[in-house]
């Protein structure tokens, strides 16, 4: 199974197994990551699940839509590798994928 390298808002960093078929937001949140708020469920309407990709995985991930790319331009912590977590399908392609969760805007 692909694994996910979360690590927290504190540092400390865990590795999670993903199911197929999973967004990273729904990874994170089902791996007992309470701080990953996911307020919408994944609808792309309110960016609590923000996070930072990895330098080195960002050329996997999709582009963004304007609705994300709108709603992180609201955060006080957008960098060059935000996203938001429910806009990336987990897939065997992004098995080993590093993300922190960012700070709570």
């Amino acid at each position: 199974m692909p694994k996910l390298i979360v690590t927290s808002r504190e540092g400390e960093t865990s590795e999670i197994e993903v199911e197929n078929g999973l967004s990273v937001m729904e990874a994170i949140r089902d791996n007992g990551f309470d701080e990953l708020l996911a307020l919408c469920g994944g609808c792309c309407s309110c960016a609590t699940c923000h996070v930072y990709v990895d330098e080195a995985n960002q050329g996997a991930l999709s582009e963004m839509s304007e609705d994300e790319d709108d709603l992180l331009e609201s955060s006080d912590h957008r960098k060059d590798s935000s996203r938001l977590s429910c806009q990336i399908p987990f897939s065997a392609e992004l098995d080993g994928m590093k993300v922190t969760i960012a700070p709570e805007d």
